[in-house]
């Protein structure tokens, strides 16, 4: 089975079936997809992650039809109808509606009306009918009266009863309405009057009277309509023309003219409106759904992607800020580590307002916890928080004579989504039992500025708020794919095992919940790693764990710098040997690259070495532990606007990428309501998606083209601006 899987996957997937058997044996043995993609790349012909999984989810997908066909295959047996040609057929289809085909007509149902006539004896009616010599169909039928058929009428009537769902069930009917809806299928949503008029329905207004081919409609527009039908706004069809799906169905069946002809041709087209019709919907209701969940999972792991490997602050102490109002400002100092070490509430804003007192507690508490960096979260009074505190600070720098001023400490605003959900969870409690949520969300602020991959990983995805319709599409397959994501963004970056929390090793490569703890208690009871060998003497992580956790574990300061790097402990003798063939040690290696420039990767090339593994080692040990994400950069919004009451078409802004679509990107601009830039508006040249142009975070200019006040909408455009950079 393996092998034809293999075959099977290779031609869908495009890729030699040498590739896809070495992956499968791999992902057989327990391998992860981000140890497949780094360490075994010579096993798999160097395929990288996205490729690795397409194949994990292709087998899985023909297992779970091989299951499928075991049913079918044991219930037509049971049936008594198998044939050989039947088998074969059943065992050369690896396409799920073909399988369905081929199995509807045996298929157990509930008590049809084509049951009832066949149980009545009118089959054999119905098969004369459909031959359509019976010049007196009326007078054939008098011979299959019984007590419950009592009259001709109803003998016919139950006869075009199973001619209907002969048709409605045969494979070639189904593949013509199938072709029919694929080329020709129009979407159309229509708003429920009941619910024209309410608050709920406004967000649908777009949908109430809309219709386009279902071949040309957006993956967002489809589930916005299929949200509103979801909350009763809107009802929602998938139609095509029947004259001409029942005429095609006719010319099959219809055979000349006369009254046989005339109620097979009737039977046809009441098969093809009750039966065949409805199933056919139904089924391009759930692919397009299918497709359109498909193409909202892509762009939220992409956005995902983006904001966890967002560029990293480092170790340092840090002031973070949960911005308010009413209850006032949440403050937090942390470590170096991101450990808390004081927080209190100051209020420098309405409607308590006591700015003096608040400026002398921010001043005191920068000057006591010697902060190095202050971070606010961008939500309710943020502009208004970080204006107030950029005067403290630049007042504080002043009377230092600092030269720096008022860049000396500097201040970024920070995304404050999930934080709420952060603060409230199991997570959260269990790190600071002590505490309510006001200072938890405040820690969380503070700490994503300091590395936003080991935060954000405390957080449900779906609460991160980069992606659109999450909740609307197929859960298990959403969550499938951003688990995924965040494992590959974890193991991309490498974790420090002496200051990883349980939350962030557990998404390490062959780890997981229960080890990822075992690792931290055993961190806490002896004292912190010295080399990744020490890793062996956690209870339960055995060696195969060990060779898949390995290389994405890093010791600082570590005896063996290549324990502080992305090379793999089964690879550290042929660095020593590199090392020795130049008459150097390991860490000369590392320090010199004369020394690595003279190393021949050639000769080192072997049955279980080959160049693409040799070419990542040189690469790491020009760095060894580098961290592939970005500089963290600081950014201003323009001071003039505040709300979206200050915003007039033509004026031209500073603002950050928070949410990319298939349609555009939504930008902030620091009005508290985030405006799209339409794709349309991306560039000044044709845009096939927006991540060609724009990435999550990233600092740019838009210039405002309309303002809806009584929607809350901001059109924005950037053509004819620069992008900026990266944030």
């Amino acid at each position: 089975m393996q092998s034809s899987f293999a075959s099977l996957i290779a031609q869908r997937l495009n890729l030699r079936e040498r590739q896809v058997e070495g992956t499968l044996v791999l992902l057989d043995e327990g391998a992860t997809i981000p140890f497949i993609a780094r360490y075994r790349k010579e096993r798999t012909g160097a395929l990288d992650e996205v490729q690795i999984a397409a194949i994990a989810e292709q087998n899985d997908r023909l297992k779970e039809i091989a299951k499928r066909k075991e049913t079918i295959v044991k219930t037509i047996t049971e049936q008594e109808r198998m044939t050989p040609e039947l088998k074969a057929r059943i065992d050369a289809c690896w396409d799920t509606t073909e399988l369905e085909d081929i199995y509807l007509p045996y298929k157990p149902k509930r008590r049809t009306r084509a049951q009832v006539a066949r149980e009545h004896g009118l089959e054999p009616l119905a098969n004369l009918l459909l031959m359509q010599r019976e010049s007196h169909p009326a007078k054939a039928a008098e011979r299959f009266l019984t007590p419950e058929v009592p009259t001709a009428e109803e003998a016919l009537q139950g006869a075009q009863d199973i001619i209907a769902e002969m048709v409605s069930e045969d494979e070639r009917s189904r593949q013509a309405i199938r072709g029919i809806f694929r080329r020709t299928a129009v979407i159309s949503s229509k708003v429920v009057k009941a619910k024209a008029e309410t608050d709920e329905a406004a967000k649908f207004s777009d949908y109430f009277d809309w219709s386009e081919p279902l071949r040309r409609c957006s993956s967002h527009r489809l589930l916005a309509m299929r949200r509103g039908e979801a909350e009763g706004v809107l009802r929602v069809s998938i139609s095509v023309d029947d004259d001409e799906s029942v005429g095609r169905l006719q010319r099959y069946y219809v055979h000349g003219r006369g009254a046989s002809s005339d109620l097979v041709a009737a039977a046809v087209a009441d098969g093809y409106k009750r039966l065949l019709a409805p199933s056919i919907e139904n089924e391009f209701a759930a692919s397009s759904k299918e497709q359109a969940d498909d193409e909202a999972i892509r762009v939220f792991v992409e956005n995902l992607r983006q904001l966890l490997l967002a560029a990293p602050l480092g170790q340092k102490r840090v002031m973070g800020i949960d911005p308010g109002f009413r209850t006032g400002c949440k403050v937090v100092c942390l470590d170096a580590q991101g450990n808390l070490l004081h927080h209190e509430a100051i209020f420098p804003h309405p409607p308590v307002r006591r700015p003096a007192e608040a400026a002398e507690a921010l001043d005191e508490m920068i000057c006591k916890y010697k902060i190095e960096a202050i971070a606010i979260g961008n939500g309710t009074a943020s502009r208004e928080t970080k204006a107030f505190v950029e005067m403290v600070v630049s007042n504080r720098s002043n009377a230092l004579n600092d030269v720096r001023s008022p860049e000396a400490i500097p201040i970024f605003v920070v995304s404050e989504d999930g934080a709420s959900v952060y603060s409230a969870s199991k997570v959260a409690r269990d790190e600071f039992p002590d505490e309510d949520v006001t200072v938890r969300g405040a820690v969380s602020i503070g700490r994503r500025l300091m590395d936003p991959l080991a935060e954000l990983v405390k957080i449900d995805p779906k609460s991160i708020g980069v992606g659109q319709y999450q909740h609307d599409v197929d859960q298990s397959k959403l969550r499938r794919s951003l688990d995924q994501t965040v494992e590959s963004c974890v193991n991309t970056v490498g974790v420090d095992v002496n200051t990883a929390s349980v939350h962030l090793l557990t998404y390490v490569s062959g780890l997981g919940p229960a080890l990822a703890k075992n690792i931290v208690d055993y961190r806490r009871e002896n004292g912190a790693f010295t080399s990744r060998a020490q890793l062996k003497k956690v209870p339960r992580l055995g060696p195969s764990a060990f060779e898949q956790c390995a290389g994405f574990l890093r010791i600082s300061g570590a005896k063996n710098p290549l324990d502080n790097s992305a090379v793999h402990p089964e690879r550290y003798a042929l660095v020593e040997q590199m090392a020795k063939d130049q008459g150097c040690h390991v860490s000369d290696l590392i320090a010199s690259s004369d020394l690595r420039a003279r190393v021949d990767i050639q000769r080192y090339v072997s049955a279980d070495v080959g160049l693409p593994t040799l070419t990542d080692i040189m690469h790491e040990l020009e760095k060894p532990g580098r961290d592939p994400r970005e500089q963290v950069e600081e950014f201003e919004f323009d001071k003039s606007v505040t709300s979206i009451d200050d915003l007039v078409p033509g004026m031209e802004l500073p603002g950050i990428v928070t949410n990319i679509t298939n349609f555009g990107a939504f930008v902030d601009i620091g009005v508290h309501q985030d405006g799209l830039v339409h794709i349309s508006q991306l560039a000044d040249r044709f845009v096939s998606h927006p991540t060609d142009v724009v990435k999550l975070h990233q600092h740019v200019r838009v210039r405002v083209t309309e303002v809806d006040h009584r929607r809350g909408r901001i059109s924005l455009s950037m053509k004819g601006m620069k992008a900026g950079n990266r944030g």
